[in-house]
């Protein structure tokens, strides 16, 4: 007997991430596209459907909504979706501390999995950032740089901060509390007892991501390089899987990979 497929809507279905979650989507028999949207509306269908207005008749039918957009248009998307009782997926960034609460606060009603990045590979890196910062003494000062291509708005990246996240938890301080100075397109930038965090926006970089740690005697080095944004499609269709079977709740990648 086959297993029932699973339905997905694509927000920001035009966007670079929109694209590629369309291409892993339909290359993976365990779903079905069944409703696209996009802030304008274009004239031509993509695989039979006509991208429409985020809406209650766009969600109506879906089992996940997979969401890569913007802040305002993620909030837009978790309204229908709190009403509808929908699943939810999180990949977009730059969310502000109060949106992230609105988000906090949706999830005690519907599952939502949230990441700055369903990277399998990254989500390890951050697990190895928490367990360097727990284990290394207040000698060490920190920074995280990260290289995009240059259409990416937001900076620092959502994965450069769930990475200063992960220093910050290794310390058991607030993230917030300790972020230090954001730069950009610096060619050489500080440690400091708080975080500070240098972006690098130029050419087609599809993402590049090194947290540091220096005593000023030696230093640790952590990184991650993508080469194909499949990989970042790929981890959202694993998470919208594992979400299926989830309670209300605040997930991430991590609770999908089973760390502690």
């Amino acid at each position: 007997m086959k297993s029932k497929k699973i339905k997905l809507t694509i927000t920001g279905c035009l966007g670079r991430m929109g694209q590629q979650l369309i291409k892993s989507t339909n290359k993976d028999n365990r779903f079905k596209i069944i409703s696209l949207t996009e802030n304008k509306i274009p004239k031509k269908k993509i695989l039979g459907l006509l991208p429409e207005l985020n809406s209650e008749k766009a969600f109506k039918k879906s089992d996940i909504i997979i969401d890569f957009t913007i802040p305002k248009c993620t909030l837009e998307v978790l309204k229908f979706a709190v009403k509808q009782k929908k699943k939810v997926i999180i990949g977009t960034t730059g969310f502000t501390l109060k949106e992230e609460n609105i988000i906090k606060r949706i999830s005690k009603e519907i599952p939502i999995l949230k990441a700055g990045n369903m990277s399998l590979g990254i989500n390890l890196l951050m697990y190895l950032t928490e367990i360097a910062s727990k284990s290394l003494t207040n000698n060490f000062l920190s920074k995280v740089f990260e290289a995009h291509h240059k259409f990416k708005k937001d900076h620092p990246s959502g994965t450069a901060l769930m990475l200063g996240q992960g220093i910050a938890i290794g310390k058991n301080k607030s993230f917030y509390g300790i972020m230090g100075k954001k730069y950009l397109n610096k060619k050489k930038f500080p440690y400091g007892k708080r975080i500070n965090f240098n972006s690098i926006r130029k050419g087609k970089i599809i993402g590049e991501h090194e947290v540091l740690f220096s005593s000023g005697k030696e230093i640790i080095r952590l990184n991650h390089e993508a080469f194909d944004r499949a990989l970042y499609s790929e981890g959202a269709l694993t998470a919208a899987s594992w979400l299926m079977k989830k309670k209300p709740g605040l997930y991430s990648m991590r609770d999908l990979m089973n760390f502690k």
